[in-house]
């Protein structure tokens, strides 16, 4: 009976030994895919932070080539509104040679000439003008070259601006080509963030996963243990029974002796004011409100020049702009920099400058008076705001308007 009895203790043992046995084998292979991805996984992270960095190269780039785009397309800006300075310049020249030649005929008529004055009123046009004076030799030779000069030279600088605006299209091509380039950029920059973002929550997940794959191996093989030394036990439990069945009897009678014992181990452990000049010439607007004055200032605005050759008037969108003083329209045109301007010539080397507005009621060559509504006010060109911005240019050279409003 005792026999049978060490025998099921054995057996138990033995199918507690073979059945743990194979845990751990099946624990060291999953371990091992747990590493395997573990590796692939940062792999995958080491690939996409290349890339990453890659992008973000390219974007350094890009942003590099925005800024130098940005400086051309201003430096070209600037050559654009100097051109347009000289543009006016030679428009000025060319009506002060037409008023004074004018005078001239006018004289010679009144002196007795009348063939002139017919020249005068019939002509249509400065060119028309100057086809007739070729059958009028009492015009002087003098005229003549002149107004051919400055023609020539009007048309040049025309060309030049037109050349200029040209090149300063290209450039505005190029910098929203640079701007598309840079939005395709900085999302593919995002989506590679967000993938490595997801492959760092993947290298957790199955981080803690191997940790609870190694512990549990860890248990698995501590069993495995205790079951071989339960085993062990048995065994030698069996051996002992036997030897002390196989000893001698001493004495007589009959007695019966024998230990029978078992052994076991367990446990586990687991954020205006203004001054008035001297009233030569009238305020281009009522109610005058000085926003900017004349001379240096901080760029308001990016393009904007710190030189102030002007003084603002703060108006709202629509106000009326009056002309100060009687003359002739010798510019009405629109720059990427004074939006839609106006520049009235008065003669004796006075000219005044009228800017972003929002419409102007006036064309090249117009004779105009003093008060005339010539435009209205607006918020064209480079503005932080709808203000007219006014100048007075005395030979060529901008002067502060205070002193002669």
């Amino acid at each position: 009976m005792e026999k049978r009895r060490v025998r099921r203790i054995a057996a138990a043992a033995m199918s507690g030994f073979l059945t743990l046995s194979l845990v751990v084998p099946v624990h060291a292979d999953s371990i091992s895919d747990a590493q395997q991805k573990g590796q692939q996984l940062e792999q995958q992270k080491n690939t996409a932070e290349n890339e990453k960095n890659s992008l973000s190269a390219q974007l350094n780039q890009v942003v590099s080539d925005m800024e130098d785009a940005e400086k051309k397309l201003t430096a070209k800006q600037d050559e654009i509104k100097t051109a347009q300075d000289e543009l006016v310049k030679a428009q000025i020249q060319e009506n002060d040679q037409y008023e004074a030649m004018k005078l001239r005929i006018k004289y010679m008529y009144e002196n007795g000439n009348t063939s002139l004055i017919e020249v005068l009123f019939s002509a249509k046009s400065m060119g028309d003008l100057l086809n007739k004076a070729e059958y009028v030799k009492t015009i002087s030779e003098y005229d003549r070259e002149m107004l051919e000069k400055y023609e020539n030279l009007t048309k040049e600088v025309e060309k030049k601006e037109k050349a200029l605006q040209k090149e300063e299209e290209e450039l505005k091509t190029l910098q929203n080509d640079l701007i598309q380039k840079k939005d395709n950029v900085n999302k593919l920059l995002q989506e590679k963030q967000v993938e490595i973002a997801s492959l760092e929550t993947q290298i957790g997940e199955n981080a803690a996963k191997l940790q609870q794959l190694i512990k549990e191996a860890q248990e698995a093989k501590r069993r495995q243990e205790e079951a071989a030394a339960a085993k062990k036990a048995a065994e030698e439990a069996a051996k002992d029974k036997q030897q002390s069945q196989n000893k001698p009897s001493n004495g007589g009678g009959s007695a019966n002796s024998g230990n029978s014992g078992s052994s076991g181990s367990g446990g586990s452990g687991g954020g205006g004011s203004h001054v008035s000049g001297n009233g030569t010439l009238s305020y281009p607007v009522a109610n005058p409100r000085i926003t900017s004055g004349f001379g240096y200032r901080e760029a308001p605005t990016e393009g904007a020049t710190s030189r102030h050759d002007g003084v603002d008037f703060g108006a709202a969108t629509g106000t009326p702009i009056y002309a100060s003083a009687d003359g002739t329209v010798v510019t009405s045109a629109y720059n990427s920099a004074r939006g839609n301007y106006v520049v009235i010539n008065h003669g004796n080397g006075m000219q005044t400058w009228y800017q972003h507005c929002s419409a102007v009621y006036v064309t090249q060559g117009q004779k105009v008076s003093r008060g005339q509504n010539i435009a209205a006010v607006g918020a064209t060109g480079i503005v932080t705001g709808p203000h007219l911005h006014y100048e007075v240019h005395v030979n060529g050279v901008p002067v502060d308007p205070m002193n002669y409003l």
